[in-house]
């Protein structure tokens, strides 16, 4: 039986059942489990989809977990909140393993959707933790920065592309000129990859306004070679 055709996996959370399976009723329903990556560049809405996504779920009667990484603290402890101010509870956690045993406490039956907000946070087991938890039929649901402040893939963010269903990725405005944004620009002078900042310390660029690295908050775009 073929599957409807839809961009992120919310048919594939429950189907009924035509196949006449052993322990299956005709028209009953099964979980299909999946992977669906929300990324794109900082202001791109990345946050808002994900929150889209999980209150359908809910407003279908799905059991759904959110879990956030315990770094992320800039708007709430224990709360998934967007740039726009939509927010939903959510459990902190320090590392993929941590995730799962969250999840596990949930008893034998497991949720029927999970969302990950910035995921890019975490450790590369998550890529194993996401794979596990749909192979087990459930439906996970991340999103994150595909790139870092540097323009160069962020964390664990490609191999969850890689092995995901389905990649929507999300582009901004961007501040200088006004272009769509694939770019986060960090504005202010501080060193790695895991810093957690807000408009403030980063703004979108597109590809020609972006410049590598920390520039000054009033530079404008390069000129045109």
């Amino acid at each position: 039986m073929s599957l409807p055709h839809s961009s992120n996996g919310e048919h594939l959370a429950f189907e009924a059942s035509a196949t006449g399976r052993p322990g299956e009723h005709a028209g009953s329903s099964r979980r299909h489990g999946c992977i669906e990556v929300v990324c794109g560049s900082m202001f791109s809405g990345k946050t808002e989809e994900l929150l889209r996504r999980v209150k359908r779920a809910r407003l279908a009667r799905q059991r759904v977990v959110l879990f956030k990484p315990r770094i992320d603290n800039r708007y709430d402890d224990v709360k998934v909140v967007s740039h726009e101010g939509l927010k939903a509870d959510a459990t902190p956690v320090g590392s993929s393993s941590e995730l799962l045993a969250e999840v596990k406490r949930h008893g034998a039956s497991l949720p029927d959707v999970i969302g990950i907000d910035e995921a890019q946070f975490f450790d590369d087991g998550i890529v194993d933790a996401a794979e596990q938890l749909a192979n087990e039929g459930v439906r996970v649901i991340c999103a994150g920065l595909d790139q870092d402040y540097l323009g160069k893939p962020f964390g664990p963010m490609p191999a969850l592309m890689c092995i995901a269903e389905y990649v929507t990725k999300l582009q901004a405005v961007c501040s200088r000129c006004g272009a769509a944004a694939c770019r986060s620009q960090r504005l202010v002078g501080m060193e790695g990859q895991l810093f957690v900042g807000g408009a403030a310390d980063y703004e979108p660029r597109c590809r020609r306004c972006f410049v590598a690295g920390v520039v000054d908050v009033a530079g404008g775009p390069p000129a045109r070679g």
